[in-house]
């Protein structure tokens, strides 16, 4: 009986070092941090916890690392006078830190955005707000999870490959003047180049979705330039508020230079 009480209590004892460990660790500063700040915005000042200007959503603890889910939102309006014109994505420890950059058009008013990511190890997310100001504004978390830039594909690849740049626009009905969201699916592999291939033994090339646009009778609204660190599938979820009818448009140029577009009437 004692050795038991004397086992569990040193198996509680560890989980809580464990535990104290983890915690410990989200607090502390990224290794990678200052040389990524210093090689994408050199000497340019960064407002950091910029909770008042921007809300990043992300798990603590991932289920699934090749599919982690984002949503970046903006406390404020945009407006043509004050906007966000980029907004920059680092996933401190992946293989691709400088994980995505949206574009984004004041006409869209309501900054929200969703989106996958690849998540290869403990590490801290970042989405940083440029104005068109210029000024520079940031937001963080930390999030536990592990291999997911080399997780295996969830499709047979024959079958990803014949379902390459198939596309969906997602939404409900939209209302001339009311916000509406939409989402933008595409059909691809976004094969990272450190997955295995299962039969081969040898690794799959890399090919992967660069640039995603969307566009409403031809006006920009946001554009992802991107690259291993987006999800199997990539997706874009975001609201607008259309002023008229039209055609919203997507338009997605993967690596390899093959290009894909996808209209809806609204």
């Amino acid at each position: 009986m004692h050795t038991f009480r004397y086992v569990l209590t040193t198996v509680i004892f560890s989980l809580a070092l464990l535990s104290t460990a983890n915690a410990e660790q989200a607090n502390e500063p990224s290794e990678m941090w200052p040389s990524l700040k210093q090689a994408y915005f050199n000497d340019r000042h960064i407002r950091e916890q910029a909770d008042d200007l921007l809300e990043l959503e992300a798990p603590k603890r991932a289920e699934d690392a090749a599919i982690v889910p984002l949503r970046i939102y903006a406390k404020h309006a945009q407006t043509t006078a004050h906007y966000i014109q980029n907004l920059h994505i680092f996933i401190d420890n992946n293989p691709m830190p400088y994980s995505a950059n949206f574009t984004l058009s004041p006409t869209m008013q309501q900054l929200d955005i969703a989106t996958r990511v690849r998540v290869d190890s403990y590490t801290h997310i970042r989405a940083i707000a440029e104005m068109n100001d210029g000024s520079l504004h940031m937001v963080s978390r930390f999030v536990k999870a592990s291999g997911g830039c080399s997780a295996p594909a969830g499709k047979d690849q024959a079958a990803a490959i014949a379902r390459l740049g198939k596309m969906q626009i997602r939404m409900r009905k939209a209302e001339i003047g009311q916000t509406t969201q939409a989402q933008i699916i595409v059909s691809h592999s976004n094969n990272s180049g450190l997955q295995m291939d299962l039969k081969t033994r040898g690794y799959i090339p890399a090919h992967y979705v660069k640039t995603m646009q969307v566009m409403f009778n031809e006006t920009p609204l946001i554009k992802l330039d991107a690259g291993i660190s987006i999800s199997e599938d990539p997706s874009i979820r975001f609201r607008f508020t259309p002023q008229e009818t039209g055609v919203l448009t997507a338009k997605v140029v993967d690596s390899k230079g093959e290009i894909f577009i996808h209209e809806k009437e609204i």
